[in-house]
């Protein structure tokens, strides 16, 4: 089995037999979903690949569609602490200066660079969220509500005390969506990337090399935007 579908081991030894079953097959349904789709999945794969009895889908989700919705709680949770680590949860409460808030942009960019290239996990996370944005359902909701909503809006509050424009700006929002696709682009496109850098594979190396090169773009776009202080009209 892809070892990225089981827990590791030092996880395994912290959990009961029922969170162990229940994390299994979490795990080996967002990698299925992701793959093949809900609907061309069966809960016997499901079973089989997380080494479960078919009827611990029903006992612990209720279903089919009760276990894509934890996925979609399972992501909610490590991407929510993947970037509350990143973000500083305490910013609202925190006084930032610009120079702090564009340091606090680069430490963002590289703790998402390292997670959603790198990690194995990541990539079948990604898997699973595009065919929920290809066709929506309460799962995206949850994502979106959990996960992305906020994180977006945090970033664009970092990006206001950074450069003086309003968080809610258009120019902002959009300009942080270019800060997130950028990184996404290299999980999307992994297999391009490899074959035309002659990588074998991203690992922590390959990463940190796009780490460098998303954190040049992100100084030339605040230097672009000039002194810290400019505002511009929400639009």
């Amino acid at each position: 089995m892809n070892r990225s579908t089981e827990p590791d081991s030092g996880l395994r030894g912290r959990l009961t037999s029922a969170e162990h079953t229940r994390r299994s097959l979490v795990l080996a349904a967002l990698k299925l979903f992701g793959e093949k789709g809900f609907e061309a999945t069966t809960t016997r794969e499901i079973a089989t690949r997380a080494k479960a009895n078919i009827g611990s889908i029903s006992y612990h989700f209720g279903g089919k569609e009760g276990l894509r919705t934890a996925c979609a709680d399972h992501i909610v949770a490590l991407l929510g602490t993947a970037a509350g680590n990143a973000l500083d949860l305490n910013l609202r409460e925190t006084a930032h200066t610009p120079a702090e808030a564009r340091a606090l942009l680069r430490r963002a960019l590289q703790g998402m660079t390292g997670f959603i290239i790198a990690s194995e996990e990541a990539g079948l996370i990604v898997q699973f969220v595009l065919r929920e944005l290809a066709h929506p359902t309460v799962a995206l909701d949850r994502i979106y509500d959990g996960v992305f909503a906020p994180v977006h809006e945090r970033l664009c509050q970092v990006w206001s005390t950074a450069t003086g424009t309003p968080a809610d700006s258009q120019s902002t929002r959009l300009t942080v969506f270019t800060l997130i696709g950028q990184i996404v682009y290299f999980r999307i496109a992994n297999e391009a990337v490899r074959r035309r850098m002659g990588w074998s594979r991203i690992g922590e190396r390959e990463a940190t090399a796009i780490a460098a090169i998303a954190g040049n773009n992100l100084d030339a776009i605040l230097a672009a935007h000039g002194a810290p202080g400019g505002r511009e009209e929400n639009t």
